[in-house]
């Protein structure tokens, strides 16, 4: 009899094995392969653009992605916000520093920041934006507020000899709403605002 019972309890292992088992292979194929695939495809079909990357071309040249902050230098172009992202907006590296608001590190580099983003807008008026001297959580945050870009035009404006105007209109056009009016807050994607200006 426990030789009986003994079969038993092997047979259930057995069972629960191969139960476990397809349901693995079943969950790999479904969940690793069927669903990213039909996933894929329907956002290549309803949403091409975003699938591939949002990626912005200039005369048939994929030239960045909408999506992912890059680093302005140049006096005639807005820069984004500053980057903790690997060595600067690096999109395989994403993150913020991590740091403490009382982190002495995180003090001194934000005073660097200020200390550099009013020498490269002398003209600027009113306190800096807080984006600008401030990374984001993701570090490769594309878009900037639209009170950073107003802070900057008078720098963009006197390297492009243009006006001050001008170049707030062309902010002006370029800001983006609050998502669905209630998420987020309004923006400016800075690579959209500066491949406008270079168009103007």
């Amino acid at each position: 009899m426990a030789h009986a019972n003994g079969s038993d309890v092997n047979d259930n292992t057995l069972h629960h094995l191969r139960v476990a088992l397809i349901y693995t292979v079943l969950s790999v194929v479904v969940f690793g392969l069927i669903y990213p695939f039909v996933m894929t495809g329907l956002a290549l079909v309803l949403f091409p653009h975003q699938a591939n990357g949002s990626m912005v071309y200039i005369n048939g040249k994929p030239v960045a992605s909408a999506i992912i902050g890059q680093l302005w230098t140049k006096p005639q172009y807005f820069h984004g916000r500053p980057s903790a992202a690997g060595s600067g907006y690096d999109p395989t590296a994403t993150g913020a520093t991590n740091l403490a608001p009382t982190s002495k590190k995180l003090i001194d580099a934000t005073r660097q920041t200020i200390a550099a983003v009013r020498k490269e807008n002398p003209d600027a008026k009113g306190p800096i934006p807080m984006d600008l001297v401030t990374s984001s959580g993701s570090g490769i945050d594309p878009d900037i507020s639209p009170e950073a870009a107003l802070y900057q035009a008078p720098r963009v404006a006197h390297a492009r000899g243009m006006t001050v105007d001008q170049v707030n209109a062309i902010i002006a056009k370029h800001v983006q709403p609050r998502t669905l009016g209630i998420l987020g807050e309004p923006r400016v994607n800075v690579l959209e605002l500066n491949l406008a200006l270079d168009d103007h």
